[in-house]
């Protein structure tokens, strides 16, 4: 049986994912259901993206991923189910699945029709749930939907890059549990523009001349311990993701705080760089 995972911003306190998962048993007493977030924060499509694009691709192919952010169809946001890069993933039209597969071509993507459908303002249960476990019984896209092309794509939610290739204009994507800051500034983009050449990158009143690929390449250990760069210390990574991202080594939100709260950074804050 297929996994089905779960990504929603419904959080724990109410009852829905609990529902969720009861309708998912109920029609597939044999699945197996994994919570990939709930935390997500509402309505924020580019976080939901991060989140997924970060994690899909460590479930086995064929797995059925339900996101559940922003899930109310309209004629601008329709219901769809993608199948990408081996995985399927059933969605309302956000821009979430464009962000994800923005480097990546869907091998399917069909706009749910299902006949007889219960309208109501649960969509993921009474729609998402039904196409899923239709997947994950063998059940084929075309089933339930028709042929879709209009997959939506934010463009907003993606780097500039002006003054000749010279600079990079970035922007917050999320922020972590330890406060560390992700921009949706990627190392390839980074490498593409740099060509070598000295940066600077720039977030509120903070420069930075290097970006490091690990937390402790901050650390010079030839040094004294009372002579180096350590807790507390602000730095710049390639996180595991590929993405650049702002942190304070060792942080810790109870005591010293985090890279977003010491710099006054929010989601969809500016980072730029420039390159001399």
């Amino acid at each position: 049986m297929a996994i089905i995972t779960l990504t929603t911003d419904f959080g724990i306190k109410d009852h829905f994912v609990g529902v969720l998962k009861g309708s998912i048993y109920t029609e597939l007493p044999d699945a197996n259901i994994i919570d990939i977030s709930h935390g997500i924060a509402p309505f924020n499509i580019q976080e939901c993206a991060y989140i997924l694009q970060n994690s899909y691709h460590n479930f086995p192919s064929g797995t059925i991923h339900i996101v559940g952010v922003d899930s109310e169809a309209t004629p601008e946001n329709q219901h769809i189910a993608v199948l990408v890069d081996g995985h399927y993933f059933v969605s309302a039209n956000t821009g979430v699945i464009g962000l994800i597969t923005s480097e990546l071509s869907p091998e399917k993507v069909v706009q749910i029709n299902i006949p007889d459908r219960i309208q109501g303002s649960f969509p993921v249960m009474s729609v998402f749930v039904q196409v899923a476990c239709h997947i994950a019984r063998g059940g084929t896209l075309e089933v339930v939907g028709k042929p879709f092309t209009n997959l939506k794509l934010l463009r907003e939610f993606l780097p500039r890059v002006s003054d000749d290739g010279k600079k990079i204009i970035g922007s917050v994507i999320y922020i972590d549990n330890y406060g560390n800051v992700v921009t949706n500034i990627r190392k390839n983009l980074f490498d593409g523009h740099r060509k070598g050449m000295p940066f600077i990158l720039q977030a509120r009143n903070q420069k930075l001349t290097q970006i490091h690929n690990s937390y402790s390449d901050i650390i010079d250990f030839k040094l004294e311990k009372n002579k180096r760069k350590g807790d507390g210390d602000l730095l710049a990574l390639f996180n595991s993701s590929g993405y650049i991202e702002l942190a304070i080594y060792k942080s810790n939100l109870n005591t010293v705080g985090g890279a977003a709260t010491l710099l006054g950074l929010e989601y969809r804050d500016s980072i730029s760089i420039d390159f001399a």
